[in-house]
């Protein structure tokens, strides 16, 4: 299924696991559980990740769509 609309991908990548970067550098790994349409995020089975390494364990994680620069599933 192609995604026609930003929001139609965000819902295809629900479930799995995504790597969101944000305007402050910083990278959380985790598996989408939901999103609005501003993008704003929760993350299940959260991690911060710093130059590719884990750095903590953070669990449920809520994101601010604004703070978000790059979303990818992976």
């Amino acid at each position: 299924m192609e995604a026609a609309r930003p929001l139609d991908a965000l819902n295809a990548a629900r479930n799995k696991r995504v790597i969101v970067e944000l305007k402050n550098n910083k990278q959380y790994v985790g598996k989408l559980k939901a999103f609005d349409i501003h993008i704003n995020i929760v993350l299940e089975d959260a991690e911060e990740r710093i130059d590719g390494e884990t750095k903590r364990k953070l669990g449920v994680l809520f994101i601010r769509g604004d703070t978000i620069t790059i979303l990818s599933v992976g």
